[in-house]
């Protein structure tokens, strides 16, 4: 049960971080546009069912076009055209979302509380963010999205040497170039691939990637092993560490040696 320390019905603000994120309460985010007044229909509803189901879960209502509203947004992954929606987030679950999948308008408190019944059976698959897969071009460097992760990285006969990153992070600002420069300079190996992944606007069911940048190597058929990258961050160090451990770039300079 939620504890009665926040209201019934939360219109969310920074105040309501910790009480969500930080005690890590599952929540259910009625997303809505500010043309969409307190007299809606589904609003009303929405805050009928948070009086009649108090205590199962936060009810929480929210933007996605100003301040802290529109950073969660962006983090469920909830734009204006996608606006009413429904999202459920279960902050002790490695940040599970899950979608309504019904519309909104005319949504009733009876499926509000099966959506929210379905989620404690675990019957809810998880939402996860992702990208377009993009076109295929000639750059060195692969962008790897949320659709193709599985096939570009897991499944793929690959070693892939991945890095997580944030667009606005100033260290992965710093790593960009040098990594353009590995792929650049490693083209050529059969089997190498070196790609990068915006983990703000992507994700993977079971990766959870807690700073950036992040960078970790799949080795061909490692399915979901990868391992950690935690050397140097200079372009010799990326060369040297797999040099040491890519068998595809060992067999590709075993074979310049030979000739």
């Amino acid at each position: 049960m939620v504890a009665q320390s926040v209201p019934i019905l939360i219109d969310f603000s920074e105040d309501y971080i910790e009480p969500i994120f930080g005690q890590r309460k599952p929540a259910l985010f009625l997303f809505r546009s500010s043309r969409d007044h307190q007299d809606a229909e589904f609003v009303k509803t929405f805050s009928q069912a948070a009086n009649e189901l108090r205590g199962q879960i936060l009810f929480v209502v929210s933007g996605v076009t100003d301040g802290i509203q529109q950073r969660l947004g962006e983090f469920i992954g909830v734009e204006e055209k996608d606006l009413p929606t429904l999202r459920l987030l279960d902050p002790a679950d490695g940040m599970k979302k899950f979608n309504y999948a019904g519309s909104v308008d005319g949504i009733t408190v009876a499926q509000i509380s099966g959506f929210i019944n379905d989620f404690n059976n675990k019957n809810l698959k998880p939402f996860l963010k992702s990208e377009e897969i993009p076109a295929e071009d000639s750059n060195p460097l692969k962008i790897i999205v949320g659709k193709n992760f599985q096939s570009a990285v897991i499944e793929s006969n690959n070693d892939v040497l991945m890095k997580f990153y944030a667009p606005w992070c100033g260290h992965c600002k710093k790593l960009a170039p040098i990594w353009e420069q590995l792929a650049s300079d490693l083209k050529d190996v059969p089997n190498l691939v070196i790609g990068k992944f915006d983990a703000t606007t992507n994700e993977v069911d079971g990766l959870e990637i807690r700073g950036y940048p992040t960078l970790k190597f799949y080795p061909r058929g490692s399915k979901n092993s990868p391992v950690d990258y935690n050397g140097g961050r200079e372009l010799d160090d990326f060369k040297n560490w797999l040099k040491e451990n890519s068998p595809a770039y060992k067999a590709y300079l075993e074979g310049k040696t030979e000739l």
